[in-house]
């Protein structure tokens, strides 16, 4: 299931700056959570697995069943949103997981991907946004005029955009030190302005329903493109300092403004 990921020389240096301890695996099959037994496997790997616990109280009643596992003291590593590759600090050392979705891409944005995850690593922030918005996640479900799948949707969107307004700082460094990194991380961003920018039209013809247009948003966050508002409020210093007490004003004036 898992295997030592050969790391290029440049996602090498990355992982030596940002996330020294940390190992990189390939997956052999795609996941959006693992399987428990294939999850505990990884107790065969690392030196120690310690699963993330929070209070179910955090949690409303009709809160997705894989958001109350992951809560929970099961160990659950990976969940929706995370993407081509996935991290955890779930496990001593903490692991970054590569799936087989990457297979087609090009190198170089494999390789910022990987880097991503290292230095996500390295900023000690929560590995999912529970652990960012806490007991506030309440205020965001009642903010969010949504159904529970929905609200999850835009919960990790927020979160991965505050997430974004920090790792953009360190991918800026990269021009000098690594930069093919660098490339990849602007070419991504290039790909993406178009859609960004289109969005209002997109959600206002109904073309793109409101947890996608967020999700796209606030993943575009990390590239440093302009955005549209009524996105654009999250990309700030405010966001960036304030966090989910501003996510949620955020919601709850976006949504209120959708109504009327």
């Amino acid at each position: 299931m898992f295997e030592a990921r050969a790391l290029s020389d440049r996602v090498e240096a990355v992982r030596e700056a940002h996330a020294p301890d940390a190992q990189v695996l390939d997956c052999d099959r795609d996941f959006e959570t693992l399987n428990p037994a294939v999850a505990e496997d990884l107790g065969l790997i690392v030196n120690a697995l310690e699963p993330a616990s929070y209070p179910a109280a955090w949690l409303p009643e009709n809160a997705p069943t894989l958001l109350a596992r992951y809560a929970s003291s099961d160990l659950t590593i990976g969940m929706p949103g995370d993407g081509s590759v996935a991290w955890t600090c779930q496990t001593d050392p903490p692991i970054v997981l590569v799936k087989p979705r990457v297979e087609g891409s090009p190198d170089s944005f494999v390789d910022f991907l990987i880097a991503e995850a290292l230095v996500q690593v390295d900023l000690e922030v929560p590995e999912h946004f529970i652990g960012f918005f806490e007991e506030t996640y309440h205020d965001l479900d009642e903010a969010v005029a949504l159904d529970p799948t929905d609200t999850y949707q835009i919960a990790a969107a927020l979160y991965d955009g505050w997430v974004g307004l920090q790792t953009r700082e360190v991918f800026a460094d990269w021009h000098d030190d690594h930069p093919e990194l660098a490339d990849a991380w602007q070419d991504a961003g290039t790909r993406l302005e178009d859609r960004v920018a289109g969005l209002p039209r997109a959600v206002a013809r109904g073309d793109t329903d409101f947890a996608d247009a967020t999700e796209l948003a606030c993943a575009a966050i990390k590239h440093a493109i302009e955005l549209p508002a009524p996105f654009a409020a999250l990309d700030t210093e405010a966001y960036l300092d304030h966090g989910p007490e501003y996510a949620i004003q955020w919601a709850e004036k976006t949504f209120d403004s959708l109504e009327d």
